[in-house]
């Protein structure tokens, strides 16, 4: 099988990723478009005069380059790759590329179609984690209670409601952004004070939502109800946009900035952001990080841990009432 083509390869993976994995469509065509660049990088290579021995000579795939097969790859040439994108590239999407190549060739290998993994011999950029921006819980307060008091003021537009009901959403279950636009009216159970997602590989999760949370989402749909009947009909999506249909993740994070700014908040937030607020302000009121972890549909405790900060005034008091030797004795000597 080293023999086979590179596109033959992709497609197989692939399509190993869709059914297998339940990977969502914006997630392989990431890794499609990863694996089609290295591709092309690879086989303007080939078509060059700089190597001696050319792969496949006169051989062409449908788009007229030179075919690409899985036993011509070497690490050298996934280092050029990653050298031509240097300038071009930060540092995080290049790591992205690299990883992508990784899995491509690990699946191969565990599916018996490849022996090696060239990807494997690269060397990964480091990265620094950098720690998402976040509210404090008196912006948090002041952002939601702002849109409460816009949202219902007489005469006030269902769109005032939509983004007070979103954004409590957002907050209340530290749900994805692309989570909360996949939300349908009959996921929020309302007897129940929880809502069933969709997360990452399609996997379902039921997580609890606060009580301001749902009355803000009662208050949307009473007002929908009102002002916009046709386009509640028309969807089962919760939170609708203004032709009815289902809001995009993009829309999202440009109706929070205008809403920031709106409520005299400064801040650069993105959605991503007050479900980065949400966890850390359960960590710092002693939330279990398990339960953290559960409620943000995390498969590894270490991605919540990077999630989350805890105050250092709260460690601090943590650590003096908890450890048996933080603190000297009054009239202990030195």
């Amino acid at each position: 099988m080293d023999s086979l083509t590179w596109d033959s390869a992709q497609a197989l993976f692939l399509q190993y990723l869709r059914h297998e994995r339940n990977l969502s469509p914006e997630t392989l065509r990431a890794y499609a478009s990863d694996l089609r660049q290295f591709a092309g990088y690879a086989s303007n290579l080939f078509e060059g005069p700089e190597l001696q021995q050319p792969i496949c000579k006169g051989e062409q795939n449908r788009a007229g380059s030179p075919v690409v097969r899985l036993s011509q790859i070497s690490p050298d040439i996934v280092r050029g790759y990653l050298a031509s994108v240097y300038k071009t590239l930060e540092k995080t999407s290049r790591a992205r590329k690299l990883s992508a190549l990784r899995s491509f060739y690990h699946y191969l290998n565990s599916a018996g179609i490849f022996s090696e993994n060239p990807a494997d011999l690269v060397a990964h950029p480091r990265i620094k984690q950098k720690t998402p921006s976040f509210l404090q819980v008196d912006a948090i307060f002041h952002f939601l209670d702002t849109l409460s008091s816009r949202a219902l003021r007489q005469g006030s537009s269902w769109r005032k409601a939509r983004n007070w009901a979103m954004f409590e959403s957002l907050y209340s279950t530290g749900i994805r952004v692309s989570e909360l636009v996949k939300l349908n009216l009959p996921g929020v159970v309302f007897s129940e004070a929880t809502v069933r997602v969709s997360g990452k590989g399609r996997k379902e999760r039921i997580i609890p939502i606060g009580s301001k949370a749902l009355d803000a989402v009662k208050y949307y749909l009473s007002a929908l109800e009102f002002q916009f009947p046709k386009g509640r009909a028309a969807s089962q999506a919760l939170f609708l946009n203004s032709r009815g249909g289902r809001l995009t993740a993009r829309s999202v994070d440009r109706i929070l900035k205008a809403e920031l700014i709106a409520c005299g908040l400064w801040q650069r937030l993105s959605p991503h952001g007050l479900r980065h607020s949400f966890a850390t302000h359960l960590l710092n009121a002693g939330a279990d990080l398990r339960a953290i972890q559960e409620m943000l549909g995390h498969e590894s405790l270490s991605t919540t841990q990077r999630y989350t900060h805890v105050n250092i005034d709260l460690l601090m008091k943590v650590y003096d009432a908890s450890h048996p030797r933080s603190r000297k004795k009054p009239g202990e000597a030195l």
